[in-house]
């Protein structure tokens, strides 16, 4: 199956491979998924930091990939996953943590002062 990279890096979609929770949205690009493929652990690539980086390489949260999905026109992809730790840099399990009026729907699951103490975060 060919992706569909000629706009650039791609959006995808993480969720829990157990819960079905989605956890998170990010990009990657063809190394990203090719990474992500050879290793079997989630790569992306960082818009803003304009480089690949593996999730959890700094907070030990790494995400298993079970599986890969493409959608119908190959241009998303979602990782099913198995989560260690949490997804979200914020502390929460899941980046999609909040309402759009702002009511916290879960807690945290690690404080990131802590976690990402003198790591530049």
């Amino acid at each position: 199956m060919a992706i569909n990279f000629d706009s650039g890096p791609i959006p995808v979609i993480v969720q829990d491979s157990a819960t079905r929770e989605v956890l998170m949205l990010a990009y990657a690009d063809k190394e990203a998924l090719r990474l992500t493929r050879d290793t079997g652990y989630a790569h992306y690539y960082s818009r803003s930091r304009r480089k690949l980086w593996k999730k959890g390489e700094e907070s030990g949260h790494v995400q298993r990939v079970i599986r890969i999905l493409v959608d119908c026109d190959e241009d998303t992809i979602l990782y099913q996953v198995e989560q260690q730790g949490a997804a979200c840099h914020t502390g929460h399990m899941s980046c999609f943590y909040r309402t759009i009026g702002g009511e916290e729907i879960s807690g945290r699951v690690f404080d990131p002062e802590k976690v990402y103490a003198n790591k530049g975060e």
